[in-house]
């Protein structure tokens, strides 16, 4: 839409700089007569010309913009939302919710209370920030929260916001003045910190996919030394991760290395600062989004809290609610039908004539008691309803089999009996197949089981 506009809008300069002068002659054209009364047929003459033109090349019409949007809106939709965000009206973080109670840094707490809190990362120390899987946690929480922003407000220039951040942030890392990360002093910092922070991984296999350029530049970085294959190096490198480097064995150093300590000490803490103001970067960023989706993340904790308050068969009945309430809003003429008589809506979404209304019996109420006091309305959807599933699920609950011999039966009593009876007479405590099954022939013919297995035999069926 935005390309759209851009490109009339350089169209219409071009029409008011005329520089080939077309619409100066134009003008010219239609005001060339004195007489004011000749300039209406010349106008209609014109008209009808363009009229003509059109007619005879229907392939030359203008395309508007309408026409670009229809054919846009016959392809399938780019913009997909989950059941959970509702069309945007609530962010999902379960997939988040679920990676932070189960992570290092987290701690266990309800979904609603998360939503309140994700975004208050400056309360958690920063022991605990310095970690691969934190930094992946907060990638996936900056690329879920773009996304939503790209869908719900495509309009909102997220570049942008993103490069004014960058530039504050320098300043006030600079500074010290990043929430979260106001104290930092690399004297307090570990002098057993590597380039490569092996805090950041778990496993050798990890180190390894690295390269051997990157462990060779550690290794070498600590004194200690580089040769050997990339898992070797990745090995050798692992070490640290659990040993001091003052109480590592001197096999694995270098000749003449053992003063480089310092200087790995020095390259650790260079690293350890570029890893932190990296994620705080990450933060501020999340903060900055999660200011701009303030309201959705009001409105998803006060949805989450209610959840929680709400039956099952409530839920559906507010989903129902919402549903209906979606299906008015799109529709204002619905909402002014004048409807006094409540008749039926049709399939053109007017109520139906008052004569097929009485012919069809629809003003004439039937009660299912097997349905549980379900109600029907009009003879036709009453003598239909026995052969449904909610008769049939009904008939199950009581353990009787729904055949035609209880068609018209809608009282639990009248057909505990009436088994009971069927029961008495046919001798039997169970139901018999041979003759309780139903058959249907190729006429919509209701026959048992044994009736029709003899009439297909004598290829009657």
């Amino acid at each position: 839409m935005l390309d759209l506009v851009i490109s009339t809008s350089g169209k219409l300069v071009e029409i008011y700089e005329d520089k080939d002068n077309a619409r100066k002659d134009e003008i010219s054209n239609h005001l060339s007569s004195t007489v004011q009364a000749e300039i209406f047929p010349k106008f209609y003459d014109r008209l009808k010309e363009i009229r003509d033109y059109h007619r005879r090349n229907p392939s030359a019409r203008f395309v508007s913009a309408t026409d670009d949007f229809e054919e846009l809106l016959k392809e399938e939709p780019a913009i997909e939302f989950t059941g959970e965000e509702a069309f945007g009206r609530y962010l999902d973080l379960h997939e988040l919710y679920n990676e932070f109670i189960n992570s290092k840094f987290g701690t266990p707490m309800e979904y609603s209370a998360y939503v309140g809190t994700f975004s208050h990362v400056e309360k958690m120390a920063q022991n605990l920030k310095t970690s691969r899987q934190y930094r992946e946690y907060l990638e996936h929480i900056l690329e879920y929260l773009t996304s939503f922003l790209y869908r719900t407000e495509p309009l909102q220039d997220i570049e942008k916001i993103s490069a004014k951040l960058e530039s504050e942030f320098e300043e006030q890392w600079t500074n010290g003045e990043v929430p979260g990360w106001e104290s930092k002093d690399p004297e307090k910092e570990s002098a057993q910190e590597s380039v490569i922070d092996l805090d950041y991984y778990t496993t050798v296999e990890e180190l390894v996919e690295l390269g051997p350029e990157k462990l060779k530049e550690a290794l070498a970085a600590r004194g200690l030394k580089s040769g050997g294959t990339v898992q070797q190096r990745a090995e050798r490198l692992f070490l640290l991760k659990h040993t001091p480097l003052e109480q590592l064995d001197r096999k694995h150093f270098a000749k003449g290395s053992h003063s480089s300590v310092s200087n790995a000490t020095s390259n650790g803490n260079n690293f350890k600062d570029n890893l932190k103001k990296e994620i705080a970067l990450m933060e501020v960023k999340m903060r900055r989004l999660c200011e701009l989706l303030d309201e959705i993340i009001v409105r998803t904790k006060e949805n989450a809290e209610k959840k929680l308050t709400l039956t099952y068969e409530e839920m559906e009945a507010e989903r129902e609610e919402e549903e209906v309430q979606a299906d008015s809003e799109s529709d204002d003429e619905d909402q002014q039908i004048y409807n006094p008589l409540k008749l039926p809506m049709g399939w053109d979404g007017k109520p139906i004539p008052y004569w097929l209304y009485k012919l069809h019996g629809l003003g004439q109420e039937f009660k299912c008691e097997i349905c549980g006091n379900h109600s029907y309305w009009g003879r036709r959807a009453y003598e239909r309803h026995f052969k449904e599933w909610r008769h049939q699920h009904g008939m199950r609950c009581l353990g009787i089999p729904n055949t035609k011999n209880f068609n018209e039966i809608t009282s639990i009593q009248e057909a505990k009996e009436l088994w009971e009876k069927i029961q008495q007479r046919q001798g039997l405590n169970k139901w018999r197949p041979d003759l309780e099954e139903e058959y249907e022939d190729q006429e919509g013919n209701i026959y048992n089981k044994k009736t029709y297995t003899d009439l297909q035999r004598q290829g009657l069926i």
